[in-house]
């Protein structure tokens, strides 16, 4: 992959991917982090590649501008944790703490953003590995391994060998949502499809399961556009 620049205010940054199974150039502006892609044929010139963004720079730009604004999470403002909005406030020690007017962050204002991640990393792998621990258990099954990383087309996933991943922005949305992901990828330790047997499993281990899962797809895009500093 490279990158192309096209100056302008602001000036565009546009990912170029090449792909033996394109048969033309198509463009892709992300709606979870802004990023735009080039897919080109794999023997494409780049400069044909260059032309091609040029004549799309309108189409472009129209599209990031429609594209909703992020959240930066910055001293002192909010975070998202667990379905709220939750304020972030000047603190002591060494690791932020939930206090009951919002998460004491200690550090200069500089540090905020960096501990809130590490904050809400830590959290999430806490609070999924306990959920994905009582489904198994309900199931009397149990799993290889979990593992809590930054995932930006899914956010879990259950490997032929028993492995459990989860994305760790689950942390922002409601506790429901988080539990219902946990079941859903505890669920195909069972069933490894997305068949009518599989969902009565999610359906045993978490009645009323459609309620969070339409809010993940109504508002899952939200949770990728908080962004940790400038």
């Amino acid at each position: 992959m490279s990158i192309i620049r096209i100056p302008g205010d602001p000036p565009l940054e546009v990912t170029l991917r090449r792909s033996a199974r394109a048969r033309r150039y198509s463009l892709r502006v992300s709606q979870l982090d802004g990023r735009v892609t080039l897919t080109l044929p794999q023997r494409a010139p780049e400069a044909d590649g260059l032309a091609f963004v040029r004549e799309k720079e309108a189409w472009i730009r129209r599209h990031l501008s429609d594209r909703p604004e992020d959240h930066v999470v910055r001293a002192w403002g909010t975070v998202p944790y667990e379905g709220r909005a939750l304020p972030l406030v000047p603190g002591t020690g060494r690791t932020p703490q939930l206090r009951e007017g919002g998460l004491a962050v200690p550090g200069p204002a500089e540090d905020v953003p960096p501990r809130v991640l590490a904050f809400l990393k830590t959290r999430a792998r806490a609070r999924l590995a306990a959920a994905a621990d009582g489904h198994a258990a309900a199931l009397g099954i149990g799993y290889r391994r979990l593992t809590v990383r930054e995932a930006r087309s899914r956010w879990g996933s259950c490997s032929s060998r028993g492995d459990l991943m989860f994305a760790w922005r689950l942390i922002m949305a409601p506790p429901e949502v988080l539990d219902y992901v946990a079941a859903h990828e505890v669920a195909h330790l069972v069933e490894m499809n997305h068949s009518s047997r599989f969902w009565a499993v999610v359906g045993g281990l978490m009645p009323g399961y459609e309620a969070p899962r339409a809010w993940l797809r109504a508002n899952g895009s939200a949770l990728h556009r908080v962004r940790f500093g400038d």
